[in-house]
């Protein structure tokens, strides 16, 4: 893990400096001051975080991480795991919820295996990363090796460092993995110490009944694996190889600059980990939305986040991201489009 802590060292906080300016312009759009609200809040988050003055919004990418999950072994899915390497391939050919929101918001989408239980050969449009075919069962020993957890997070740093290179100016995170709500409660638990009672949803589908088998696998999981020593330590124990790559590309993207859109219940797992590894992170990201997925509105309040969409979604993919990649375009056109009072001739407040 040294090589990760070594590169997360990099990350610094955004510069403030501009923010007096920031703020004179909004206030000097025509309008009340303040009276569009959040998207004022945001395009102010959005120049800090990308450095862009005035602020540049055109190349817009979300990265879907595939993988699978040991720990479906117990039962913890109602779904089998057959069907992400299904739904890789269904993003691929863009009939996804995902491939429809990323076209209506002008999203690229970029899909990654990072650890499928599949063999894809070389499959058009494919990013294969593939650190192993899934991690191993959590409920029973640790869900990755060291040098795959750090392999899985610099498959994710990678992608961002190409990101940058290739000007991409704002970034989104997806995730497909049969099981995956199931290592994102743990390291829920584990990283802010949450009750599995409280936050234990029923994923892709359970009844009530799976839900409780859910919670109790959650139970050993915690209970063989803790103490945790660091986030990282708990991403390597409870985590998946998707969420390892999403944490990375939340590392790379923070330390080039570029805001990330973080998905929902997944992805905020992985965005919690890269903000307690390395706190400035959480100056570039975003939170799309708030999920439906049981437990997310206790977490969102335990670690002080306030999504920019309530859309009861729970599905995952990216589909939150799209759309509040929609929201912060949205901001950033305001910003940059909006008349002044000078320029409009309409007089200020008395």
């Amino acid at each position: 893990m040294k090589r990760i802590e070594q590169y997360i060292s990099a990350i610094r906080p955004v510069d403030t400096a501009r923010d007096g300016e920031i703020q004179a312009h909004l206030d000097n759009l025509t309008k009340p001051p303040g009276s569009l609200g959040r998207l004022e809040e945001t395009v102010a988050r959005y120049i800090r975080a990308s450095t862009a003055f005035p602020p540049r919004l055109r190349k817009k990418a979300i990265y879907i991480m595939a993988g699978d999950h040991g720990v479906c072994a117990e039962g913890v899915s109602a779904f089998p795991a057959e069907v992400t390497p299904q739904m890789v391939l269904n993003f691929l050919r863009g009939g996804a919820a995902i491939n429809v929101l990323a076209r209506h918001t002008g999203c690229e989408t970029v899909v990654v295996d990072m650890g499928v239980n599949y063999d894809f050969d070389k499959t058009p449009g494919l990013v294969n990363l593939k650190v192993a075919k899934g991690t191993k069962n959590i409920a029973k020993e640790a869900a990755m090796t060291e040098k795959e957890l750090e392999q899985a997070v610099f498959a994710g740093i990678g992608l961002a460092e190409e990101a940058a290179k290739n000007g991409v100016d704002i970034i989104g995170t997806g995730d497909m993995g049969i099981g995956n709500t199931t290592p994102s409660t743990a390291l829920y638990a584990a990283l802010l110490g949450l009750n599995p009672e409280e936050i234990t949803g029923p994923g892709t589908g359970l009844d009530a009944a799976g839900v409780k088998r859910k919670t109790e696998v959650l139970k050993r999981v915690l209970a063989l694996h803790a103490p945790f020593a660091s986030p990282l330590d708990a991403l390597r124990k409870v985590g998946g190889l998707e969420i390892a790559g999403i944490t990375g590309l939340i590392f790379g993207a923070a330390k080039h600059n570029i805001p990330v859109v973080v998905d929902g219940f997944i992805s905020m797992a992985a965005a919690i980990t890269a903000i307690r590894s390395a706190p400035p992170v959480h100056q570039r990201v975003f939170f799309a939305h708030l999920s439906a997925e049981r437990g997310h509105r206790r977490i969102c309040e335990e670690v002080g986040v306030k999504p920019i969409l309530d859309l009861d979604m729970r599905l995952g993919e990216g589909t939150g991201a799209a759309l509040a990649i929609g929201i912060v375009e949205a901001s950033v056109k305001i910003y940059n489009e909006m008349a002044t009072f000078g320029s409009a001739g309409v007089s200020t407040a008395l």
